[in-house]
Order: structure tokens, then C-alpha cells, then sequence
């Protein structure tokens, strides 16, 4: 079994659903979970997906939520989308994760997905050489 190139963490169903329906649009192989922590299988390290979504919108507790994935994935491969009376957006920055802030549409979130997933892969051929 390969990880899947982006988890998408999302209580909202119907949020999580559009999203994960454009990310499969767009070619992206997609899991979709509604609570942290993500299914264990998820953070072994070779199991790690190549971008987390997190969406803060119903999220309980996410303060805890995103001090837990600093600890298990790489801040790099995080996109934060904000929700009004949740983190503050310069602390989620803080943390190394890229944001999102609302009002965003899917569109606008899939291509910070897309371009965080470039800007791996240039790094990922840097790296290799």
C-alpha cells in the first residue's frame, strides 16, 4: 500500500467532500477523515502522505490538533485552512504550516494544495541529485 498524496482532515462533511471530490479531480489520490488523529497508518513514516489539509472550521480543540501534527508530520507538507474564533492565523505561520484563510472557495484551496505539492517535488529533485 502507498500513502496517499493528501489527507484531508475536515468535520464539516459536506467541506471535506467537495474538497476531496476536486483534489480526485485534479488527479490526487485522497483520504478523507473527519477527527484527529488521522488513522494510525497515516503517521508511520512511510505511510506519511505528501500534504495534510487542515480544515479549523467544527474542528474541537484545534490548537491541540495542530500541536500534535507539528509533532508527527513534517510542517512543510501542512496547509491550514483558518475559521474564524479558532488559531490565529500568524500562529498557525508560526508553527511552519502554510494558510489558507476563509473565505476561501475549494478552487483557492486546491491550488495552495497544488502549489505546496510543487514546491515538494522541487525539493524532493533537489535533494536526489
Amino acid at each position: 500500500m502507498t500513502p496517499p498524496d493528501v489527507v484531508v482532515l475536515g468535520p464539516e462533511w459536506r467541506e471535506r467532500a467537495l474538497l476531496s471530490a476536486q483534489l480526485i479531480e485534479e488527479g490526487y489520490s485522497v483520504v478523507a477523515t473527519d477527527a484527529w488523529p488521522i488513522p494510525r497508518r497515516f503517521l508511520r513514516s512511510g505511510m506519511k502522505p505528501r500534504a495534510l489539509i487542515v480544515d479549523l472550521h467544527g474542528l474541537p480543540e484545534p490548537r491541540q490538533a495542530l500541536d500534535e501534527i507539528h509533532g508527527v508530520i513534517p510542517a512543510e507538507r501542512v496547509l491550514v485552512v483558518t475559521a474564524l474564533g479558532t488559531v490565529n492565523p500568524d500562529d498557525i505561520r508560526r508553527l511552519g504550516f502554510r494558510v489558507v484563510s476563509r473565505p476561501a472557495t475549494v478552487g483557492e484551496i486546491v491550488a495552495a494544495t497544488a502549489a505546496l505539492l510543487r514546491v515538494q517535488s522541487l525539493d524532493d529533485v533537489r535533494t536526489s541529485r
